[in-house]
């Protein structure tokens, strides 16, 4: 063998030495990376427990509206702060919302459930709780008229009423009285934005049952369409404040609002609930354009800022949503779906590893060092993914992936080994029988994982719900089998077939694994063919 060939059979032995460690290091490195920081796969909802509910729009929709609402839902899931969810169109008017891991339903609901469109209305005045008023044989009245759309002079909350007023986190004004003869009028149901409305605020700690205070608010002056982002932040005096953006039409609409109800009060009005009603540059003495930046002050908390900023951010919904059904999941029954679901991939794994163990021998080791480094790197993966926005949550429909990716991964294991013994029995040696191998076997392997991972992509754009976590997991996994085979199991067999002591010898070796003679195993280093 002449100096050059040498030369280069080193280096080449040298590179795929160098592919395997970075296989090895990546992995294992990856998989340490995410175990110290503590992150682990974001569990999904029959994993972890949690809220489903269905909502179904009030009227027909376009494709657009619906994708629209499902896009402002998704927003509002993930403002909220968790993570996994998933927000899909169920048919041609249904949206389908899982959240894993909920811990306070009620709460969960209560903000993403408001499905109405934000308003922005002038308040003209408060009112009191609803109190129905008794007959003369004590039955409840017949319902009054229509709403006033004026309030008595000492009642308005105009400038010379709001004068000195404190604005608190709801913007209460308490040196202005409710007009009492509103009373008798009930809450708005129908909230068309033409119309005077008679709606309550959030609710105000010592405020219940007929103390509630309602506000009485003329047309709709700009709809949420105007908001383009809202976020809940400490202003330099260290006091919360809700910043909101504007568009270029929503800013201008808001100056001409502002101009005409400057020192009043607006209600910002979502699904029939004032979120709040600040006054307009209370601290100015004149009106000057917002530019397209509103910022909201007043008593707020952490919790209440955030919640405004939210409401405000993702609050304004094309259509109209009414719950058709909710399911709270307890996380016992997800950790008992867990555990079998692990349970049976355990299993299933251990009984494939002693198969090939048996049957490879010495190659069932790479089988087995190949697959613990795809789940060492796929762990880490899916935790990492769990940190983003994207944050893919992992459910039995993605455990059930996963250990249908076990079979494919093996199967490109035994394509190439199979491969291996073919070259053998026609009579080439160990040694140049896992180069050419390879070389047929990768057409096989390629052509098989291309097809998986095109079914997992089609599968994943068209499908909804657990369906689409099944075909994430199968593509993914399909993709990590590809590069595996290619940059791990190829140069490692390649090695472990030219090493004289991992091929011929005993019962462990490469050749009995094959079943071929121990006079196929490769010659010295250095010797002829």
């Amino acid at each position: 063998m002449s100096p050059s060939s040498t030369r280069a059979q080193k280096r080449q032995r040298r590179g795929m030495l160098i592919s395997v460690l970075a296989v090895v290091a990546i992995s294992l490195g990856a998989f340490g990376a995410v175990f110290g920081v503590k992150w682990s796969p974001k569990l999904g909802l029959d994993l972890a427990g949690g809220l489903s509910v269905v909502y179904q729009t009030d009227h027909k929709v376009s494709a657009s509206e619906l994708d629209e609402a499902v896009t402002i839902l998704n927003n509002r899931v993930n403002g909220l702060g968790v993570s996994g969810a998933q927000v899909n169109s169920t048919g041609t008017n249904q949206i389908s919302v899982s959240i894993p891991g909920v811990k306070n339903s009620a709460q969960v609901l209560s903000e993403i459930g408001q499905t109405a469109q934000m308003y922005f209305r002038p308040v003209l005045c408060y009112s009191p709780g609803y109190v129905a008023q008794k007959g003369t044989k004590g039955k409840p009245a017949a319902s009054p008229g229509a709403l006033p759309t004026s309030c008595p002079t000492a009642n308005q909350l105009v400038t010379s009423n709001l004068s000195g007023s404190v604005n608190n986190a709801n913007g209460v004004q308490y040196n202005v009285q409710p007009d009492a003869d509103l009373e008798i009028y009930p809450s708005t149901v129908v909230d068309n934005p033409k119309d005077t409305v008679l709606e309550p605020g959030l609710p105000v700690k010592g405020q219940t049952g007929v103390n509630e205070l309602r506000y009485l608010m003329g047309p709709a002056q700009i709809s949420g369409t105007a908001v383009k982002t809202a976020t809940a932040e400490l202003s330099q005096t260290g006091e919360w404040v809700v910043d909101m953006s504007l568009t270029g039409a929503g800013s201008k609409a808001w100056d001409t609002m502002t101009t005409t109800y400057f020192h009043e009060i607006i209600g910002i009005e979502l699904d029939g609930v004032v979120q709040s009603a600040p006054i307009t540059q209370p601290n100015q003495s004149t009106w000057s354009s917002f530019d397209g930046s509103v910022q909201i002050s007043g008593s707020f908390t952490q919790s209440s800022a955030q919640a405004l900023a939210l409401a405000l951010q993702y609050g304004s919904l094309p259509v109209g949503l009414k719950q058709l059904t909710t399911q709270t999941v307890s996380p016992t029954l997800g950790k008992a779906s867990l555990d079998a679901g692990l349970g049976a991939g355990v299993v299933g794994l251990g009984l494939v590893l002693l198969y090939v163990l048996f049957y490879y021998r010495a190659l069932g080791l790479v089988v087995i060092s190949g697959l613990a480094l795809t789940a060492a790197l796929l762990w880490a993966i899916i935790s990492s993914l769990g940190h983003t926005s994207f944050s893919p949550s992992f459910d039995l429909a993605g455990i059930t992936g996963l250990i249908v990716s076990i079979g494919i991964t093996v199967d490109s294991y035994i394509v190439y080994f199979e491969r291996l013994k073919d070259e053998t029995r026609s009579g080439r040696s160990i040694r140049t029988s896992v180069d050419r191998g390879f070389k047929s076997a990768w057409r096989t392997v390629w052509a098989a994982d291309f097809v998986s991972l095109l079914a997992a992509i089609v599968l994943y754009e068209v499908a909804v719900g657990d369906v689409k976590g099944f075909a994430f997991f199968l593509g993914l996994s399909t993709i990590m089998d590809m590069g595996v085979t290619w940059f791990y199991t190829r140069p490692l067999v390649i090695l472990l077939g030219r090493s004289e002591r991992s091929t011929s010898k005993g019962r462990f070796g490469i050749a009995r694994g094959l079943a071929v003679s121990s006079t196929m195993a490769p010659a010295p280093m250095g010797a002829g063919k």
